[in-house]
């Protein structure tokens, strides 16, 4: 029985911890149409010529919420009566509902109380999504009476892949990011997403400086748009909202295919070819000249290579301990996941804007993902393996040189100098004596007698040379003094030596010892 009331416990807490999260997945989205609202109500405050009431106005907020997920829109008030298709994403908008997603799936699962129930991560990710999708379900339906209804095909596929995909990414950080267990798989992954923020990065530098370089085309356009204050303030926000997109289309412009400019029309690095339908917009002033394209459009190829680069770079330090085959596969791997995040983010950045000519405008989805596979492949592949050749290299042995000897201290050689100018002679003197060797046979009176020195010629083994000292010839001068060689000790029956100086007189008219 305590088994079955603990069992039916914990049931009860996890579907109440299930219950929160489906709620909390339903105010994340309030929370992202409320903001948009805000904003729009006060830029219909601000106006001095609305169009329409506040109820117009929180249609506009829930049809930019819906297309911050994706979903396309159909303008229903155009000049000629028919609907025209409304499908290019302001990307910035698109970071405050996915962020709000992502932060609701991570704390449901890293909630502040650990003691409390928590659900599955599987029932997290369906419990926030669900209550996400519900409420988006509301502002779907409440948008069909405004004048931006959403497309129920695109509603029906976008929002609920964004809101998944958000939530899938909150429970996978709220897990500590595992990455697959195959060291291909994690590292094609992370050699993918180091590709991506590289070429997004210079999409964006692309972006700036055609900004920069049609900088008065850009103003004009902008000051022709809006006259007023409050109008030029809604205008600065959707240029700033359409920033994104401008890096995406920079970054599809340096792939190869280039972007779509209407109906026929086409803009690649080589050239723009077809009759462009470009409505005054500030960010548009910022593409390429009609024509052949020259150095400044070709230099946009370098932003693709370079992202190839890094994305081989990062796979070929990732797998340097393993074989060949498989730094190629997850080389491989990180050109597919790298193409395929490019072919949605050019999807999203692209679209209609309205009938005729305006169908097809921005990179097409899937030219853009081929071109970055293709780069992928081409570069990233022989990156990869040349980093782990490098990387695995043997280094070779250094011969280590012999030590130099010590150099001498200065101190040292300054007390040698005054030593060796003592020794050597002064300049005008007389040169010193050579050495006086003592060839007297003291203690070998015995060899004086009848059989002495005399004997020794008679020997057959005499050699006279073996009674003369070891160094008879004269020593060369030492740069140091020779140390002095001891006294030979006096032997008891010969006479001791003489003083200097005493001569032989003297000495015999000293007394003699008593015994």
């Amino acid at each position: 029985m305590t088994h079955l009331t603990e069992h039916s416990l914990v049931q009860g807490g996890r579907s109440a911890a299930f219950a929160t999260a489906c709620v909390r997945g339903g105010v994340a989205a309030g929370l992202g149409v409320g903001a948009l609202a805000v904003l729009v109500i006060v830029a219909w405050i601000s106006s001095p010529f609305p169009d329409s009431g506040a109820g117009g106005a929180l249609h506009l907020a829930a049809g930019l919420w819906l297309l911050a997920h994706g979903v396309e829109l159909v303008r229903t008030d155009t000049l000629g009566g028919l609907p025209a298709p409304l499908g290019i994403v302001p990307l910035l908008t698109t970071a405050l509902p996915v962020w709000l997603v992502f932060r609701t799936a991570r704390s449901t699962l890293d909630p502040a109380d650990e003691t409390g129930p928590r659900p599955s991560p599987a029932g997290a990710l369906g419990a926030v999504s669900g209550g996400y999708l519900l409420v988006a379900a509301v502002i779907v339906v409440y948008s069909e009476s405004g004048p931006l209804p959403a497309d129920l095909v695109t509603a029906g596929l976008w929002l609920p892949g964004v809101v998944l995909g958000a939530a899938g990414a909150g429970v996978w950080t709220a897990l500590g990011r595992p990455l697959p267990g195959r060291e291909e798989a994690a590292a094609a992954l992370r050699g993918a997403a180091a590709g991506l923020v590289t070429l997004l990065a210079g999409g964006a530098v692309l972006a700036g400086t055609a900004l920069v370089w049609h900088a008065g085309a850009a103003r004009a356009s902008y000051e022709g748009i809006a006259g007023e204050w409050s109008g030029r303030v809604a205008l600065a926000l959707l240029v700033l909202a359409l920033l994104p997109n401008a890096a995406v289309w920079a970054a599809a412009y340096g792939l190869g295919p280039g972007v779509a400019l209407g109906t026929g029309a086409l803009a690649t690095p080589l050239g723009l070819v077809g009759d462009p339908a470009v409505p005054p917009f500030p960010l548009l002033a910022a593409l390429p000249p009609e024509g052949r394209g020259g150095w400044p459009q070709w230099a946009a190829a370098a932003v693709p290579l370079v992202a190839a680069v890094v994305l081989g770079r990062s796979v070929g330090r990732a797998t340097g301990t393993g074989r060949a085959r498989e730094t190629a596969l997850a080389a491989l791997g990180a050109a597919w996941a790298s193409g395929a995040a490019v072919a949605v983010l050019a999807g999203a950045a692209g679209g209609p804007l309205g009938s005729g000519r305006l169908l097809a405008f921005g990179p097409v989805w899937w030219q853009a993902g081929a071109a970055a596979v293709l780069w992928g492949v081409a570069v990233g592949l022989p990156t990869a393996l040349a980093v782990r050749a490098w990387g695995r290299r043997v280094p070779r042995p250094k011969h280590s040189k012999p030590p130099k000897p010590p150099k001498q201290p200065k101190a040292a050689r300054t007390a040698e100098a005054p030593a060796l100018a003592a020794t050597a002679p002064a300049p005008g003197a007389a040169a010193p004596a050579p050495p006086v060797f003592d060839f007297s046979l003291n203690g070998l009176d015995g060899l004086n007698g009848p059989s002495g020195l005399a004997d020794l010629d008679d020997d057959e083994g005499y050699v006279p040379y073996d009674y003369l000292p070891a160094s008879w010839e004269t020593a060369p001068t030492p740069s140091m003094p020779p140390a002095p060689r001891p006294a030979p000790a006096p032997r008891p029956d010969t006479e001791p030596p003489r003083p200097s100086g005493t001569t032989g007189a003297e000495r015999e008219a000293k007394p003699k010892d008593t015994p």
